[in-house]
């Protein structure tokens, strides 16, 4: 069983950066896949980031590569999201995830058995 809890979210600019984490309980952690989704008003949730357990592997969308990046640090049991160049369509509420599978592509919203509760990112123009 893993608990997430995301942290980090707030009011920034456009333009401007942001450093989300992710605080993970459980030993096995270390083990499991994690990514990053978000959901803004009235749309679907959708896959933000992701990363093996190594660290090695790592996916993004078109629209957030260059400008997101992905981490983790196992012996904190945290991953990490960094994002840059913020956009307003980047406004969202920001869900952390994490999965015992192996990563072997951009994960689905289905495709991830643990979730946080979300921390919301709001980008102003």
């Amino acid at each position: 069983q893993v608990q997430l809890v995301e942290s980090g979210g707030g009011l920034v600019q456009a333009g401007g950066s942001l450093r989300l984490s992710c605080a993970a309980s459980g030993r096995a952690f270390s083990s499991y896949t994690a990514g990053w989704f978000r959901q803004a008003p009235g749309k679907e949730r959708e896959f933000v980031a992701a990363i093996s357990s190594s660290g090695k592997l790592i996916y993004y969308p078109n629209s957030v590569k260059g400008r997101f990046t992905i981490s983790r640090d196992n012996a904190k049991n945290t991953v990490y999201l960094q994002m840059n160049s913020l956009k307003p369509e980047d406004t969202a509420v920001y869900y952390c995830a994490a999965d015992p599978r192996p990563l072997v592509g951009p994960p689905r919203v289905g495709g991830m058995d643990y979730w946080g509760k979300g921390t919301l990112v709001t980008v102003s123009s």
